[in-house]
């Protein structure tokens, strides 16, 4: 009986010291994108300043937020676009090219508006709508993936 009320006093610090041991030791990360395509079907990509390649905007999920808040965040700081409408998740993937436990949340964003004008900044160079039939050079491949999936449907693939 004692014991058994021991345990239940310590099992919120004990799910803590786990949780806490799961996230160093496993290192589990979780990025989001968005399939960001405006009413003529047209496709919002991004360019970053520290790697090569175009890309669905998005990036990491923070601490405490959701991974629809964390694109929805993501999307007006990158390219100035705030979804104002339902965005349905796509697809989950795993990203073995960022490490060996990163996942990626990909969701649909049809419903948005421009917030404010894409100026480039120290993280993103451009963010533009291409049409995609005119898709520009050095998309990732990943990105090349995802729009294959979606636009042309090709096999999903679990992978990112």
């Amino acid at each position: 009986m004692i014991r058994d009320g021991l345990l239940d006093a310590l099992q919120p610090g004990l799910f803590w010291l786990q949780s806490l041991r799961n996230r160093v030791v496993k290192g589990v990360t979780l990025g989001v994108r968005g399939f960001v395509t405006d009413p003529s079907g047209s496709i919002l990509l991004v360019r970053h300043s520290y790697i090569a390649g175009w890309y669905l905007p998005g990036g990491a999920v923070e601490p405490r937020e959701t991974a629809l808040q964390s694109l929805s965040r993501e999307l007006v700081e990158e390219a100035g676009v705030e979804i104002t409408g339902e965005a349905p998740l796509l697809g989950f993937y795993f990203n073995e090219q960022h490490n060996r436990r990163d996942h990626v949340a990909l969701y649909l964003v049809r419903e948005f508006r421009q917030v404010r004008e894409f100026r480039p900044n120290a993280e993103i160079l451009e963010a533009r709508f291409f049409a995609p039939d005119a898709l520009p050079d050095g998309i990732t491949d990943s990105t090349r993936r995802r729009l294959d999936e979606h636009l042309h449907g090709t096999p999903v693939s679990a992978k990112w």
